[in-house]
């Protein structure tokens, strides 16, 4: 029997950087940002769900469950990630962040492989060079240590992984799969390269 597998794109940050436009809906191409994550993830999971804590009505038009933080008070990603662990009936949950547009086609299955081939509770992506916290695939049971970590006034998605077993995937194949956008100039430069 296969496993199921959902994934949570979060856009649920402020974007302080993006002047504090919802950085999901930012055009890129003509298209918000979170279309082109869809556009990638969606062939490689059973259902999208989206956490974001503004423009909920918006997103809606892109998945069937999209929902805020259970904590307010914008905690970060965590607070997006213990939310949707609790609403998946999946066996295990994709995590990736609204403003990757690059995401690798073949991301699944190869964070997977990576998953069961280390016996792991987790996999993170890496690029070859640096770990991708907000690239994750882990098993829903996860909530309650997260949910712990966060209660503890911890934030930093690193140091709650380190606490468990990880696979690290490298997708050094692929250098600009996690290019993420963070400001107008950003956006602005990978629409130039993905024309060119």
């Amino acid at each position: 029997m296969s496993l199921r597998i959902d994934a949570v794109i979060l856009a649920g940050g402020q974007a302080r950087r993006m002047g504090g436009q919802d950085k999901g809906l930012v055009a890129l191409l003509g298209k918000p940002m979170i279309e082109h994550a869809i556009t990638r993830i969606q062939p490689q999971v059973k259902e999208i769900l989206i956490n974001a804590n503004r423009n909920q009505n918006l997103y809606a038009q892109f998945a069937d469950c999209v929902f805020g933080d259970e904590d307010r008070g914008f905690l970060g990603p965590l607070a997006g990630m213990v939310t949707a662990m609790g609403k998946t009936q999946a066996d295990l949950l994709l995590v990736v962040p609204c403003d990757c547009p690059c995401l690798p086609t073949d991301l699944v299955a190869r964070m997977a492989a990576g998953l069961e081939a280390e016996a792991a509770d987790l996999a993170v992506a890496s690029d070859g060079e640096y770990e991708q916290p907000v690239v994750m695939l882990l098993k829903p049971s996860l909530r309650d240590s997260m949910k712990a970590f966060l209660a503890a006034g911890e934030r930093k998605i690193d140091f709650w992984y380190a606490k468990h077993k990880v696979a690290v995937v490298s997708f050094a194949d692929q250098p600009n799969a996690f290019v993420n956008v963070n400001t107008p100039e950003q956006i602005e430069q990978l629409s130039k390269a993905l024309t060119q």
